[in-house]
């Protein structure tokens, strides 16, 4: 995928599901990963052009699990002159030596959320951006369906009460598929959190189930989507104009 695709499937739903106001101040939550590295890219590309004037910042939350080398995300942040904040935790030794964690993923989240939002809002944010996508979506629509028997997902949109602060999910619109193929096209500098659980988690088995269902029901995917976004979710529901040109992302002007 080149960046201007990434830009036209961005724009759309930061456009359809409105996203950004003027002169927000937006985190980006960067993990090290390809998809939040992605994002990124995306929202310092829209900043050149999009008739609304926004800022940017970006902040990682490092868990202590281990090296992690971001000296090459610093350098990227400081190409884009976005103030980059990384925030020294002991998250890794309190779930999985203090605690024990046998199913680690919900606290840790929990924990990250909360040291995230604290710096954000130290650095005057009034928005972080997550680089949730198309296929987190559908994951956690699974999830939920699955272990906690209703149908939910994540909102584009959420607000935080305790905080003041908004969550943007600006990248719902993109494929996994293409963040790799972004990943490889432009040389994502990608440092990933060394994490023990990565692979062992029921969102992995969920992924897994996902890619089986796909094959054997080619679409699958896009059916569950549009589950999602024709209205069965309150928070996802789009107006008639907008569903009418919900697979032409491509012709929407940048």
């Amino acid at each position: 995928m080149k960046l201007q695709q990434l830009l036209s499937y961005t724009r759309r739903a930061i456009d359809d599901y409105h996203m950004i106001r003027p002169n927000d101040t937006i985190a980006i939550g960067i993990s090290g990963g390809k998809d939040s590295l992605a994002l990124l890219y995306a929202l310092h590309g829209l900043q050149r052009f999009y008739p609304i004037k926004f800022n940017l910042k970006a902040i990682t939350v490092d868990l202590g699990l281990g090296i992690q080398n971001l000296n090459e995300i610093e350098n990227l942040c400081s190409s884009m002159h976005i103030e980059y904040h990384i925030v020294k935790t002991e998250i890794g030794d309190i779930i999985f030596h203090d605690r024990k964690e046998s199913n680690p993923c919900s606290l840790c989240a929990k924990m990250r959320k909360g040291a995230l939002n604290e710096t954000a809002l130290k650095i005057n944010c009034n928005k972080i951006a997550y680089a949730h996508h198309r296929d987190d979506v559908i994951e956690t629509m699974l999830l939920s369906l699955i272990y906690e028997g209703r149908f939910h997902t994540f909102s584009p949109n959420t607000y935080l009460d305790r905080t003041g602060l908004y969550v943007i999910r600006p990248m719902i619109y993109v494929n996994e598929c293409d963040i790799v193929g972004f990943q490889n096209k432009y040389n994502l500098p990608v440092a990933k959190n060394p994490c023990p659980a990565d692979g062992n988690t029921k969102r992995q088995y969920i992924k897994n189930l996902l890619i089986q269902l796909n094959h054997e029901n080619p679409g699958v995917k896009d059916r569950m989507f549009h589950a999602i976004t024709s209205g069965a979710i309150e928070s996802w529901k789009l107006n008639a104009f907008e569903m009418n040109n919900m697979e032409q992302p491509d012709n929407f002007p940048l």
